[in-house]
This record gives C-alpha cells, structure tokens and sequence, in this order.
C-alpha cells in the first residue's frame, strides 16, 4: 500500500527589500504545480502530498533554487511531516475528521 506523506512547508524569503514576498511564494508554488504535486495553499504555508522523503529533499532543492534564481540570497524554511504507516491517508481525510466530529 503506498501512503503519502502529507507535509507542510513554509518559505521565508529573506533580505528581499520588501516586508511582501507573495511573489516569492507563488513562484515557489509554481515549483509544485509544474511537478503535478496536489497542493493546498494556507496563509502561513503550503500542504502538500508526496511519495517520498528522498522526493520531498529534491523537492525543496527545486523551490530553493528558483528563489535563488530570483535574486533571494538567504531563504528560512520550515517543514513539518506526517508519516503515517498505519493506515492510508490524504489530506482531504485529516481535514474531514476535524471539520465532520461534534
């Protein structure tokens, strides 16, 4: 059975010269679009469903080196991983068995 890992990433461009960095993170979330990665965009990160560790390390590379191209020279990152071997779970199920208990 394969089971995603469901993973939250936060990306804080630093040194930008603006306290806005929307750009930054659309051009970020571009990375998981153009890689076909189901994707949900919150207001303080982004979640995501991916195969693999290994995958997720590439991942961030690919993220991290567009910033760079864009002229980010120093980037904050923060990742938070669920790596349920349980049982099989997405996204849409960890938010449906908050929103649907009494």
């Amino acid at each position: 059975m394969h089971m995603p890992l469901i993973v939250e990433v936060a990306v804080d461009p630093i040194g930008t010269g603006s306290p806005s960095v929307g750009d930054y993170i659309r051009a970020a979330v571009e990375v998981l679009r153009k890689r076909g990665i189901k994707h949900w965009i919150g207001p303080m990160g982004t979640s995501f469903e991916i195969s693999s560790l290994r995958e997720l390390g590439c991942l961030l590379q690919e993220i991290h080196d567009e910033l760079h191209r864009l002229g980010v020279m120093r980037i904050v990152t923060t990742v938070r991983i669920d790596d349920r071997r349980d049982k099989e779970i997405d996204m849409e199920y960890k938010v449906r068995r908050v929103q649907n208990r009494p």
